[in-house]
């Protein structure tokens, strides 16, 4: 599964309940569910939903509530990918990063930040998510 599949799969379908598409400029990863990691024994029917959608602020700040340290998933790349826990190294970050297509410097790693964050983000609402408006670009 690629690391957007799996993001969006942990985000959207927390509780292993379906299948999501995280698309990319070139090509269509299809993914499969995520297990279920630390949901607190939640079904699958217990993901908050608006107009259809799953609310992504809502599934999120459930996580970081049960995270035991301070994560700021609404600015940081790193602190989502930790609230979901998978691995945040900057490796990790260039995987992402070359998976998106980023044209940019990945030796110049807070800008690549700030433009993953975004990316994750816009794939989460493409995917079914409800993104905060503050969020959106």
């Amino acid at each position: 599964m690629s690391l957007l599949g799996t993001i969006v799969s942990k985000i959207l379908h927390p509780f292993g309940g379906g299948e999501a598409k995280a698309e990319t400029p070139d090509a269509t990863t299809s993914t499969t569910s995520a297990p279920a990691g630390g949901s607190g024994g939640a079904a699958s029917g217990d993901v908050p939903k608006v107009d259809g959608k799953v609310d992504v602020e809502a599934v999120l700040n459930d996580l970081a509530s049960k995270a035991g340290q301070p994560l700021n998933w609404r600015t940081s790349i790193v602190d989502l990918m930790k609230l979901l826990n998978l691995d945040s190294s900057l490796s990790a970050r260039k995987e992402l990063a070359q998976e998106l297509h980023y044209s940019g410097d990945t030796s110049d790693s807070a800008t690549m930040n700030v433009w993953l964050h975004k990316q994750v983000i816009k794939k989460l609402e493409e995917n079914g998510g409800k993104v905060p408006d503050d969020l959106k670009d």
